[in-house]
């Protein structure tokens, strides 16, 4: 931010930040503590007779508060900033970690079943953490999405998100190393380990504004050293860079020539097309632009700023709007992405809550060298598969999405089949694999395209929808995956409930029947393989719904780019220089 006498403005990598960078990863790593849940419900289950169907319904409430809250976590980081939520965090996930170790430790006592009372309470308490864990990644991610511009921003979220990604991981190789076995110290580890780093970020999650001047900060020198630009350095830009891909104009001529009026048409057309759209902010002039001299190729000449990028006074994110609220929810596109999203997560939901139960379905089918401490280390290597590859992902979409729109000139959207593609395979996967010994594979996929999917979706949403209401507008589209997740993974509790095996029918040995639970299915891939054909039609929906929202995003950039308005575009004026002229 700027300094109080020089009016300078931090570096894209200046220590504010790169620190800022790295709290927020911290924080979102202590948030997605829910992706863990696979890692103790099965014992959770166990020790308090809980069926299949409670179980799920004790996951899926931990999901309701992670996407449920959305929209109010949303506006309230959008409206005062990350640290009345960081606080929030601090509390939800303590108290709510701490409940579900409290009941745990009580276990039935003298009663056949949990009470209904107690059922309610470990519930809330999940819910309670969902809710903590969202506030934790709202206000991280939000706050780098403010910090860095756009042609890093892919990078950066999806640096913050994998570190949400790579939580389970986190604690679940924490507990295994400390507290082997031990599931209420795990708990404890959970209660204490997400809720101290909130500490931290309240202190150091601060977004660091970018240059009202623009997206990319000064690196050097102050604000004071740059001029509006005339118009007769103006009128020196190449055609072909006036006519750019952007829907936003900020280059138009502030004198009352005849010129000018040629340009009304165009203005009015703009603004007619937007009608409706709060908040489309317009720079009448480009300032803070050294007015010196320009290169052979027509750009400003400036040691402040990387070369082939020009300053602009005000500029609107992707497409150039700024949807929110009502307008956001009559957009075609916010649906094709809710509906998407509520497929996909879905299915990744369902198999990151009960991959723990498939395991053990795996693990003691025809097993009579079963024993309860092997299952839970299959268990918990599946988690960690699972948490490493969905890290992975999250980081690696960054990338590709970026290189997508910054090298192969084609919207990000591209990339939204690919991931598709990914969560279908994963499913075919696990439909064959009948071996625990091979279902590292599957969870390899769907860590890695669950990662993708949410590495990539909220930078299409700024693209789409616009910056400055983005945590509202995530917090909207993050209400779908309780829906997909909450049908794919009560009806996956309800088959493995309906395959249960009595333990006494089983070829495991005697003192495996006894700590294994009453409503366990043993009979190996058959308990569930059923529920994953409708996982594989969300999905080859989702395929249909991404590939036609490619589609979509691709006319509209051609659109734009063969748009009447002379205009300079802040992302594309670079890639322009030295191409071919546009047709007139």
């Amino acid at each position: 931010m700027r300094g109080s006498g020089s009016g300078t403005v931090p570096g894209l990598f200046s220590v504010a930040r790169l620190t800022t960078l790295v709290t927020s990863i911290l924080v979102s790593l202590s948030s997605g503590s829910n992706y863990v849940v696979s890692a103790y419900l099965p014992q959770l289950g166990a020790r308090l007779h809980l069926t299949h169907t409670q179980l799920n319904v004790f996951a899926v409430a931990g999901n309701v508060g992670v996407y449920m809250t959305g929209p109010f976590v949303g506006k309230v980081v959008d409206a005062n900033g990350p640290r009345p939520l960081l606080i929030a965090a601090f509390i939800f996930l303590l108290s709510g970690y701490s409940g579900i170790r409290g009941v745990f430790d009580a276990g039935l006592g003298d009663e056949a079943k949990l009470s209904e009372l107690h059922l309610v309470l470990l519930v809330t308490c999940s819910f309670i953490t969902g809710v903590g864990g969202h506030a934790g990644m709202a206000s991280a991610m939000n706050t780098t999405a403010k910090t860095f511009p756009d042609h890093f921003r892919a990078i950066v979220v999806g640096l913050v998100m994998a570190g949400f990604g790579l939580s389970a991981f986190f604690f679940s190789s924490i507990s295994h190393i400390l507290f082997p076995g031990n599931t209420s110290d795990f708990l404890l580890v959970l209660s204490l380990g997400t809720a101290l780093p909130m500490i931290l970020g309240f202190f150091f999650v601060r977004p660091i504004p970018l240059p009202s001047n623009g997206i990319t900060p000064v690196e050097d020198g102050s604000l004071n050293d740059y001029q509006p630009l005339s118009v007769s350095d103006a009128d020196e830009f190449p055609h072909h860079i006036r006519r750019s891909s952007s829907s936003v104009p900020l280059l138009f001529h502030p004198d009352g020539n005849e010129e000018e009026e040629t340009r009304k048409p165009a203005l009015q057309h703009s603004a007619q097309r937007h009608a409706g759209t709060p908040h489309v902010t317009v720079s009448d002039s480009l300032e803070l632009s050294p007015s010196a001299s320009f290169h052979s190729r027509g750009l400003p000449h400036t040691t402040s700023l990387p070369e082939g990028e020009l300053p602009t006074e005000k500029i609107v994110e992707g497409r150039g709007v700024d949807l929110y609220r009502w307008t956001l929810w009559k957009s075609v596109d916010f649906w094709v992405m809710c509906l998407s999203h509520s497929l996909l997560a879905g299915t990744g939901l369902m198999y990151i809550n009960n991959v723990g139960s498939i395991a053990q379905a795996l693990f003691a089918h025809d097993n009579p060298a079963y024993n309860e401490a092997e299952s839970s280390a299959w268990q918990a290597a599946q988690v960690s598969v699972l948490s490493l590859a969905n890290c992975f992902g999250r980081i690696i979409i960054g990338f590709a999405a970026d290189a997508a729109k910054s090298r192969i000139r084609v919207p990000r959207s591209f990339c939204l089949p690919l991931v598709v593609v990914v969560f279908i395979l994963a499913i075919l996967s696990l439909m064959v694999i009948d071996d625990v010994h091979n279902l590292w594979m599957a969870s390899g996929l769907v860590g890695f395209a669950y990662g993708c999917w949410f590495g990539l979706l909220p930078t299409i949403a700024i693209e789409w929808f616009g910056l400055a209401h983005f945590s509202e507008n995530w917090g909207g589209v993050s209400i779908f995956p309780v829906l997909g997740g909450n049908v794919l993974s009560i009806a996956f509790g309800r088959n493995l409930d309906a395959h249960e095996t009595p333990s006494s029918s089983s070829n495991l040995p005697a003192d495996a029947q006894q700590s294994t639970s009453a409503h366990q299915c043993l009979v190996g891939r058959e308990c569930y393989i059923q529920s994953l054909y409708w996982n594989l039609l969300a999905c080859m929906i989702a395929l249909c719904l991404s590939v036609w929202a490619g589609k979509r995003d691709w006319s509209h950039s051609r659109s734009q780019l063969r748009g009447p308005m002379d205009i300079v575009g802040w992302e594309t004026v670079g890639e322009d220089i030295g191409s071919e002229e546009l047709d007139p």
